[in-house]
């Protein structure tokens, strides 16, 4: 092994690990101040996530109910899980999630009564008419809830109280 100043390199290493040691110790409680000072800073900041969060949550309730648009029954489907899921987490996430999945099932139920009068010629502008209504409100209630903003859908049967 090579040798520099008389001692072999691994007494030179252990040297640095304690002088290094000594530096953390007399380092240890200085350090302690500003962590405690930064998550003091952090707490509030984690609690506007957690709203912020919260808001995101209750948004995607209403947004899933555009994924009937590609799934059948995914409007119904989407704001149900999340709900079952989220519902015990946030008041205002039930609330949405309620809202949501009633305004779904009844949009369904007029979807289908506008089928069944296809046949007697009004369908064919109800059922439109209904379709796009029901895509607006939707988005316009989960623009309310990204907001923080109760929302309650017109022409809603309310299934779930």
């Amino acid at each position: 092994m090579a040798e520099a100043n008389g001692k072999p390199a691994e007494e030179k290493h252990a040297e640095g690990d304690q002088a290094h040691n000594k530096e953390t110790t007399r380092q240890g409680p200085a350090q302690q101040g500003p962590e405690t000072h930064a998550t003091q800073h952090q707490a509030p900041a984690k609690q506007q996530m957690d709203e912020k969060q919260v808001r995101n949550w209750a948004m995607l309730c209403h947004l899933l109910g555009l994924a009937g648009l590609v799934v059948p029954l995914g409007n119904v489907i989407g704001p149900l899980i999340i709900w079952l899921i989220k519902k015990e987490e946030d008041p205002f996430i039930d609330y949405n999630g309620k809202e949501s999945l009633n305004f779904q099932i009844s949009i369904s139920i007029y979807m289908i009564a506008a089928g069944f009068l296809t046949m007697i010629l009004i369908g064919i502008v109800l059922f439109p008419a209904v379709g796009i209504f029901g895509i607006v409100v939707v988005i316009i209630a989960s623009l309310k809830a990204n907001k923080g903003e109760k929302y309650r859908y017109p022409l809603c049967i309310r299934f779930i109280r």
